[in-house]
């Protein structure tokens, strides 16, 4: 069969590498795909945009293709698998409506309220002086968030009334990110570690897949401005048996129930952000897709087949998915383009991606493009480096010194991905503020 990744991020590299590993699948399809694609065995790229909804309709039907796997949140929220469906198009992925706990952090504040989802306090504004008066009555510091999609950057934490008015300013003209801030989340700050819980979900179960914790502050010790993800690990070690249990129960099932009975029945993978606080876990926000870089390390991790899987769950039968790991921790990290997530280069060539890694260590591209046949940088994040060790410090050393052999001009990560981690198992424990 011939499956369809629709993307051409570090997510959907992990996806099709996976995929394509699969005794199924004949050839994996890429739209749009990135340098790291079109040189992976099995796969082949099309120049089809991964917002050209038409365009990918156009592909899966003239391709004859069985499968299609949605990477990013804009078509998912442009209505993608609708469209897919309609057709009679085996599609994984959530409805347009379903998406809307990505697309919109307002409508997820309120479906959350709603159905006793545990979060953190917010209020929704439309305008500066609404905000303001919003967040002297939450308090400070809190934190600021974009309504609509914005490239996992529209969240910003504020100090001071001066910063919050400048922020709020920002997003609700337009000018930071565009029509994402017409409506601004004002939500209570919270402190904790953070972890990704991610499951499979056909709208009625869901099946967890392995734990993963990713980075979002661009800075060595969580610092700095948020970004989105500097680099992953997996699985979590915060994330027990016991609050395994207290996610499922307190998160995924009734986000799943209350989908369904609201008439937005969610098929696809869905991703709670989780700050566990001193009061308990609370969702810092739903993603109706896989993360990016979890996946990245989770799927070095997965033995299973995964397009069986996904074709399982389509097909009714997710009582019947069993998944395999690898005991192993996998680590990934990002490998940035100076100046993001703020304006960056792109262009510059890569030197290193000819030496073959070892069997441990993969290098996933997310920000790269061909330039005749040099592979040269196209976005912020430009490539995740991923590694599976015996300890998380194992995996982060691997990972680290692959990562060394590989350059380009202004290139930037943090060497200490897995740092809270490696803190709980000297003892030395972390808290870690929003991100």
């Amino acid at each position: 069969m011939k499956v369809l990744i629709i993307g051409g991020g570090g997510r959907e590299h992990a996806l099709a590498w996976k995929a394509a590993q699969s005794p199924l699948v004949e050839q994996v399809l890429v739209a749009p795909g990135n340098a790291g694609t079109a040189g992976e065995p099995g796969v082949r790229n099309v120049d089809v945009a991964a917002d050209d909804l038409s365009g990918l309709l156009e592909l899966a039907l003239d391709q004859s293709v069985e499968l299609t796997i949605v990477g990013p949140e804009v078509p998912l929220a442009a209505g993608v698998v609708d469209l897919f469906s309609e057709r009679g198009l085996k599609c994984f992925g959530p409805t347009k409506d379903a998406a809307q706990l990505e697309s919109s952090k307002a409508f997820a504040k309120d479906f959350m309220a709603r159905h006793g989802i545990p979060t953190a306090g917010y209020a929704v504004a439309e305008s500066v002086d609404e905000g303001m008066r919003q967040a002297r009555a939450i308090g400070f510091p809190l934190v600021l968030k974009a309504d609509g999609l914005a490239a996992g950057k529209g969240v910003v934490i504020v100090d001071d009334e001066d910063q919050a008015e400048k922020v709020l300013d920002d997003m609700l003209s337009g000018q930071a990110f565009g029509d994402a801030g017409h409506q601004v989340v004002i939500e209570e700050f919270l402190v904790g570690e953070e972890a990704s819980f991610i499951v499979i979900a056909d709208g009625d179960q869901a099946v967890p897949l392995a734990s993963s914790q990713d980075h979002k502050r661009r800075d060595e010790g969580d610092e700095g401005p948020n970004t989105g993800g500097m680099g992953a690990y997996s699985p979590a070690p915060v994330v027990s048996a016991q609050l395994h249990e207290q996610l499922i129960d307190q998160v995924i099932a009734p986000a799943l129930r209350g989908m369904t009975s609201d008439g937005h029945r969610f098929t696809g993978f869905l991703y709670a952000g989780v700050m566990l606080t001193p009061a308990g876990p609370k969702v810092l926000e739903f993603n109706v897709r896989f993360g990016d870089p979890e996946t990245q390390p989770i799927l070095m991790r997965l033995n299973s087949d995964l397009i069986a899987v996904l074709l399982q769950v389509l097909d009714g039968r997710i009582d019947q998915v069993r998944l395999d790991w690898d005991e192993r921790t996998a680590l990934g990290i990002v490998v940035a383009a100076g100046g993001y997530p703020e304006a960056y280069a792109k262009g510059r060539p890569i030197t290193g991606l000819d030496l073959v890694p070892p069997g441990q260590v993969k290098v996933f591209h997310a920000g790269t493009r061909m330039d005749g046949a040099q592979i040269v940088t196209s976005g912020g994040r430009v490539l995740c480096v991923t590694a599976l060790g015996d300890s998380v410090a194992q995996a982060q050393a691997r990972a680290l010194n692959w990562t060394a052999r590989i350059g380009f001009e202004d290139a930037f990560y943090r060497s200490d991905i897995g740092h809270r981690a490696m803190g709980r198992d000297s003892g030395l424990g972390t808290r870690d503020p929003e991100s």
